[in-house]
């Protein structure tokens, strides 16, 4: 451990203390095991403690409870961590570059071996930019099970990550074990009614154990060296029957503050919101990583790509994504490729270390920090980083057309529609090189800007020489080819409307269902809104039908599931080896709920500009009412909308030193009115033009409360 300690003390002195070999060490103590995957260990019973100190050192009497919860009540004896503990009897601290050589066990394809650990290169020192990992709040059970004698199941009511604090009382040397699980098995399941479905842990054991030290007055324990995806635990070895306050659910996540709220008169999917924030909180625990629970929580890029923007609205990510795009920068590869995941410890996948749309992330989730918070620092931090992607990605495809360029995850668990792997590089070589123009932009660097829209016009014009027909069709008929087609702007004008329309008639062809993938999903509502489908896209968003979002949520899910049909109440877990419950990559439509459905974007990077273009429908199909909220960089904004037959009603509010443009839906300028008063006479409200069946006006920071007619 390589630490600094500054003092500063009331009298204007200071005090450094750093780690040295002077420091003291021991391999005695409570802590037995601890490991991020597979948990943690603690006998109560090796608590090193000594009898109480003197009152008189420092003005402290009883020993004090020991960190994080550990151990039990006072009066049991100083802890180590008391400043009058003796340590004398410890050995002295080992200088890190005199261990010499280690080694691990190492098992993969080619078998079990041992491996030299090591670092090709001295560690960089650098300061910690990101938030830190925090307990934020605590669940109390909602029911407890015993499937099997002695199997005890406390249901914590949310999947989440975190750990769980243990209460109990007993013998000295009873050991208490607790497992973790997202899901339980139904009563379909013979033999296992109740247990915890742990095969989605694969190798990750996930065991926590206490052994307790039989104080009289009861024991607390929380684990502090790992954490779990779940929202059951197991509990065995239990002295008699638990009480339901014998566990407590510690939620645990960078501190990354919420920034949002949204409901709606559907209140699925209302609850998939909720779905999404808790997934989030869940996955973002100094990295990005794919999922809590199993052996894996790598940084998956693919994954955070598709998610950054959306990731925005439901808290402030930037200090979380400023350092993560550190370790993504880090984890470059020679070739200048971006590695599937950051940070990147070893070799995954069947050809290379990268594959289309997840290197590109090392360029998307960038662009997706400065659009939400306008801060540039991002882009000029990691621009000559980015620019040797670029090279990696023209030195791949000399004909600046699409390649499979690695690992061809392509459009991850999309249904019976597979879009080939070229088809999709194509289209994320285009979108790396406009959002690399707009970057280039927004610091000032001219000519590159014009560099990467020259590359972004010569990727299109040919992707339309070897995919686009006259009539607007695609030579890939996929629901997420269109999707992405669409969403990068590789369409003629002219053709982007009939290219939505036959995306449309793919989608309710398929029984107006989804078949698209992590990479289609992001796009498809988004573009069939921007293109005069909004009324298919409410359609898909309020399904209960699978595949859907609010499918997912009616068989109970409480976060959001890596698969469309991770569960089902009818048919049990689908592929349980390779399924996470609790997995952001298919939340990213709430990107398009806050800003297609509550209707609150930003009119260029950091919301100083805001367009408010909420989208109710005009049928019956969608939701009543939708209100939302956003705590941008300036302020809060605000959105709340009620449809009334053809009557809609908006409240808004913009914060100050903002302006907002906002959208309404109306048949003409005279239905309009604004706090009661019709538009002509509004106060702060300039009307611009009507486009449609909306009526465009500006305003300024305040609230503002619209009524309209709508077009039917």
């Amino acid at each position: 451990l390589l630490a600094q300690l500054e003092l500063e003390y009331s009298d204007g002195t200071r005090q450094v203390v750093g780690t040295g070999p002077d420091w003291k060490v021991t391999d005695r103590g409570p802590i037995r095991e601890a490991d991020f995957l597979m948990g943690e260990t603690h006998d109560a019973r090796m608590e090193l403690r000594q009898p109480d100190p003197s009152p008189s050192i420092g003005g402290q009497g009883a020993a004090p409870r020991s960190i994080g919860g550990q151990g039990g009540q006072s009066g049991q004896g100083a802890l180590w961590s008391h400043p009058a503990y003796d340590a004398s009897g410890w050995e002295n601290a080992v200088p890190a570059a005199a261990n010499g050589s280690l080694k691990a066990p190492y098992s993969d394809a080619a078998g079990a071996r041992e491996v030299e650990l090591g670092f090709e290169e001295p560690a960089r020192l650098q300061a910690y930019s990101g938030p830190p990992i925090r307990a934020t709040q605590e669940l109390k059970p909602v029911g407890l099970t015993e499937p099997k004698p002695g199997v005890f199941v406390f249901d914590l009511g949310q999947n989440f990550a975190g750990v769980a604090r243990l209460k109990v009382k007993g013998p000295a040397g009873t050991r208490v074990q607790l497992r973790f699980g997202e899901m339980v098995y139904s009563d379909r399941t013979p033999g296992r009614e109740g247990m915890i479905m742990t095969e989605n842990l694969r190798r990750a054991r996930a065991t926590d154990a206490y052994i307790l030290r039989g104080d009289p007055a009861g024991e607390t324990w929380q684990p502090r060296f790992t954490y779990h995806g779940f929202q059951y635990v197991e509990v065995t070895g239990y002295p008699g029957r638990p009480p339901m306050d014998a566990i407590t659910g510690v939620v645990v996540h960078s501190d990354t503050p919420l920034t949002s709220t949204f409901e709606s008169s559907d209140p699925v999917m209302t609850r998939f919101y909720q779905n999404a924030v808790w997934t989030q909180r869940a996955n973002f625990v100094e990295v990005p990583t794919d999922c809590p629970q199993r052996d894996e929580r790598f940084g998956w890029m693919g994954d955070a790509q598709i998610y950054a923007r959306a990731a925005t609205y439901h808290a402030d990510v930037s200090a979380f994504f400023t350092k993560w795009l550190d370790d993504v920068e880090e984890s470059q590869l020679p070739n200048g490729a971006y590695p599937d995941y950051a940070p990147y410890p070893m070799f995954h996948g069947r050809k290379e270390g990268y594959g289309t749309a997840w290197t590109d992330a090392g360029v998307i989730v960038p662009h997706a920090v400065y659009q939400a918070y306008g801060d540039t620092r991002v882009i000029s931090r990691h621009w000559t980083s980015m620019r040797r992607f670029m090279e990696f990605r023209k030195q791949r495809s000399p004909e600046l057309k699409g390649v499979n360029i690695g690992n061809d995850w392509g459009d991850w668990l999309s249904l019976g529609q597979a879009t080939p792997i070229e088809y999709v590089d194509a289209a994320y070589f285009a979108y790396s090189a406009r959002l690399m123009s707009e970057m280039a932009t927004a610091i000032g660097k001219k000519d590159e800007a014009d560099e990467y829209r020259k590359l972004f016009e010569t990727v299109r014009s040919r992707f339309q020489q070897d995919y686009v027909k006259e009539d607007g069709s695609l030579a890939v008929e996929t629901q997420t080819a269109y999707a992405l087609a669409l969403w990068v702007g590789l369409l003629p004008e002219s053709l982007q409307r009939p290219a939505a329309a036959r995306l449309a008639a793919m989608v309710k062809a398929n029984g107006t269902r989804m078949a698209t993938g992590f990479l289609g999903t992001r796009p498809l509502l988004p573009v069939l809104t921007a293109n005069g489908q909004h009324e298919l896209a409410l359609s898909l968003f309020h399904s209960r039908e699978f595949p859907s979002w609010g499918y997912e949520v009616v068989n109970g899910a409480t976060s959001v599931w890596e698969r469309w049909n991770s569960f089902t109440k009818d048919e049990g877990f689908h592929n349980p080896a390779m399924n996470s419950f609790s997995h952001y990559a298919f939340g990213a439509v709430t990107e398009w709920m806050f800003q297609s459905l509550a209707g609150i974007e930003t009119d260029g990077p950091g919301f100083r500009k805001i367009t408010l273009n909420p989208g109710p429908g005009t049928s019956q199909l969608g939701a009543a009412w939708v209100k939302a909220s956003y705590r941008s960089l300036h302020g809060p904004i605000a959105t709340e909308w009620k449809r009334t037959g053809s009557r809609f009603e908006l409240t808004a509010t913009v914060p100050v030193n903002t302006t907002a443009t906002v959208h309404l839906p109306a048949r003409d300028l005279a239905s309009i009115t604004e706090s009661g008063r019709p538009l002509a006479k509004a106060r702060e409200v300039k009307f611009v033009r009507m486009s449609g069946d909306r009526a465009i006006v500006e305003i300024g920071s305040g609230t503002y409360r619209f009524a309209s007619e709508m077009a039917q």
